[in-house]
């Protein structure tokens, strides 16, 4: 018995969108986070222009809607997860004595599920990284920048230290001097920042 040309085409596309959602299905045990569009493609670009990260706004800042201009502004790009290295850095931020929250889904395109090799899911500050290389190197300014969220050493969006004084950042607890943005990302790294 033969099969037709149709079957076999449909049969091909039905596995090829299968694998598509399995390899957008990134890390997360959280099926929701995981949801992709039917037929779902990954992007690595987009049409339109990120906006410069936002240096005005107060906290609570939400996660971003243009994702793919987010992403491409800070030089990655949406896709299938990678599976050559696969860690969680934690950040936490505190302003004023006050905890901000860091939301899931930054660099995670709502339309598609398409998600960058940098991003979140939970909102409790689990950085995913999911690299294709090994020894891929990411930063903190990275997030920020699919966050849509400016990060300098001495503002974190629009709340700015206090004169003489800068945005305090450590890393598993030991401080690191310089520009927050320019802070590479590790296996299980404890990142603070702080503004008094």
């Amino acid at each position: 018995m033969k099969t037709s040309t149709a079957a076999r085409r449909t049969t091909a596309a039905a596995l090829t969108a299968a694998l598509i959602t399995l390899l957008l299905a990134g890390c997360s045990d959280d099926p929701a986070s995981n949801a992709t569009a039917p037929n779902a493609t990954a992007s690595s670009s987009s049409s339109s222009t990120a906006a410069p990260p936002d240096e005005e706004s107060l906290p609570p800042w939400p996660a971003p809607t243009d994702v793919p201009a987010r992403v491409a502004a800070a030089g990655l790009d949406l896709g299938p997860m990678g599976t050559a290295e696969h860690y969680h850095p934690h950040l936490s931020i505190t302003i004023g004595g006050s905890p901000v929250p860091v939301p899931p889904n930054i660099g995670v395109d709502p339309n598609t599920g398409a998600m960058s090799a940098l991003h979140t899911h939970e909102g409790d500050g689990t950085i995913h990284i999911e690299a294709d290389t090994v020894g891929e190197k990411f930063t903190l300014g990275q997030l920020f920048n699919q966050w849509g969220v400016a990060l300098t050493p001495t503002s974190i969006g629009g709340v700015r230290a206090k004169a003489g004084e800068t945005v305090t950042v450590t890393s598993n607890g030991t401080p690191v001097p310089g520009d927050p943005a320019d802070l590479q990302l590790e296996p299980d790294q404890q990142i603070e920042l702080t503004i008094p």
